[in-house]
């Protein structure tokens, strides 16, 4: 379902955004940190005491002695002393528990239900070996070692263990625990603010030029000083300045344009006037001739008529020039237009006794709709108005003017042409010409100025290639005059369109005002 108040998106804050991703890694860490330090903890506890287990061990194991039993077969034997005895005393935290096995395997001393461990392929020689187990329902830490006994057939192994409970480990683990972990929840938040005050620090100069163009005023697009701010920042200042630049040249020519056309629009207002006073005089002063009022009147309508095309053309400047707004672009006919087009000035060209003309493309097989681009029609239409009425006003009398599209034999291009028998443009000036309010020198033609900016404008919109030569025509009798006024060497205007790719039902051409 369509939704009339589209959900806007939502604004971030880079501030937050920043701290954010500073702070995420960092509590994220926290829980890994903590298990670390636990277990570091633990291994540092568990250093000391294993070397106490291990030096009980090995007292142990050296009580441990051979002897010759009946029938001449050696056995171990194992006699605790009372000095080695004060080494298993047990104490508040633990209970100590050990064990010592013969040369096969049978009990000698110790507490039975300390699980035997598996003899390893290769008994390392009085080496102390440790592992965990659990005696009675406890966690125990067993430091065990096999004691060579040299016999008759060789060397046999008697084992020896050594099992602590874990109270004093835990106890000192913690302690280490503690005194590590406590440190960091003081850190931690201390670690965060300083990350705030660190980000709210750099984010200053961000703040500093967000109030120095506050506090600019509305006509102020001079550049930004990029020394002022940080490197990072350099390349969007550089944006704001590139845009503050053409900011300006559009404003400037824009305030250039409105002042020309408010120039412009003086003579015909000024004209509008003072035939106004003048028919208002005579009537006042009690003139009753008809011819002079009518002469008055032709005055007042010709300066109107003046002031309207101008107006007229200021609007179609402004109509080309607006592509936010913009009429979507569709296939037009080129030759369709340019035919309906030339029919509205028929009526004028009779009355100045110019010979205007159209020239069509020869319909191909591969455009049997005609040469099509597309395009805006209502101002492809307003270009090639501008067109013909630019080269009905400098064309003489007895001149000609003649309006053509080409169709290109490759189908890449549709070219429109508009030549007249006219004085020309100098070379010099065809750049020129095509600026608003522009208009050729030596000339004595009432016009705006407005025509030929209007067709580059518009031409550019279109994408398509402007070009302005002489016409080099030959000479040929006008409508009226068999001799005719002599040629000049005339002007050519060509457009090249990109040719449009034929689209299923599209309009050629439509009649748009």
């Amino acid at each position: 379902m369509f939704n009339p108040f589209p959900r806007l998106r939502e604004q971030h804050s880079l501030f937050g955004e920043i701290l954010d991703w500073l702070l995420a890694p960092l509590l994220l860490l926290w829980p890994l940190s903590i298990a670390s330090i636990w277990l570091v903890a633990q291994g540092i506890a568990n250093g000391p005491f294993d070397s106490e287990l291990g030096y009980k061990v090995r007292v142990l194991a050296k009580q441990v002695t051979l002897t010759q039993a009946e029938r001449g077969r050696p056995t171990a034997q194992f006699v605790l002393p009372p000095s080695a005895s004060e080494l298993l005393r047990t104490d508040e935290a633990d209970d100590i528990y050990y064990q010592v096995l013969g040369l096969r395997g049978e009990f000698l001393s110790g507490e039975r239900s300390i699980a035997v461990p598996m003899r390893p392929q290769r008994r390392p020689v009085g080496e102390v070996l440790y592992r965990d187990d659990v005696i009675d329902n406890r966690d125990v830490r067993v430091a065990y070692v096999w004691v060579d006994l040299p016999t008759g057939a060789g060397t046999g192994a008697s084992l020896v263990q050594v099992a602590e409970t874990l109270g004093r480990r835990a106890r000192l683990a913690s302690d280490i625990f503690r005194g590590v972990i406590l440190p960091q929840f003081l850190i931690l938040p201390l670690a965060v603010l300083l990350a705030w005050l660190a980000l709210s620090r750099g984010m200053a100069p961000l703040n500093e030029l967000q109030q120095r163009i506050r506090r600019r005023k509305s006509n102020d697009l001079s550049a930004i000083d990029e020394r002022d701010v940080p490197e990072e920042v350099s390349p969007l200042v550089r944006a704001i300045n590139d845009l503050l630049a053409r900011l300006e040249q559009s404003l400037r020519a824009q305030n250039h344009f409105l002042a020309d056309a408010a120039h412009q629009l003086k003579t015909p207002l000024a004209g509008l006037r003072m035939q106004a006073e003048l028919a208002q005089r005579d009537i006042d002063a009690g003139e009753r001739d008809p011819l002079a009022l009518k002469k008055s009147l032709r005055q007042i309508a010709r300066s109107s008529q003046s002031a309207a095309h101008m107006v007229n053309q200021l609007l179609a400047m402004a109509r080309a020039d607006d592509r936010e707004h913009a009429a979507p672009m569709q296939a037009v006919n080129l030759a369709d237009l340019a035919v309906e087009t030339v029919r509205d000035f028929v009526p004028r060209a009779l009355e100045r006794r110019i010979d205007l003309g159209y020239e069509a493309p020869v319909v191909a097989a591969r455009h049997p709709r005609g040469p099509v681009v597309s395009g805006e029609p209502v101002l492809l239409r307003e270009l090639m108005r501008n067109l013909i009425d630019n080269a009905l006003l400098y064309t003489p009398a007895g001149g000609t003017v003649t309006v053509r599209v080409l169709d290109d034999p490759f189908g890449q291009v549709v070219v429109l042409q508009v030549e007249d028998s006219g004085p020309g443009i100098p070379p010099t000036e065809r750049e020129q010409v095509f600026q608003p309010f522009y208009r050729a020198l030596g000339t004595n033609v009432d016009g705006s100025g407005l025509g030929l900016a209007i067709v580059h404008e518009i031409a550019s919109r279109h994408g398509a290639e402007l070009t302005l030569t002489e016409a080099n025509l030959r000479h040929r009798g006008g409508l009226a005059d068999p001799a005719a006024a002599a040629f000049g060497p005339g002007a050519r205007f060509t457009l090249r369109f990109a040719a449009a790719a034929e689209v299923a039902g599209a309009a050629p051409a439509v009649n748009s005002a």
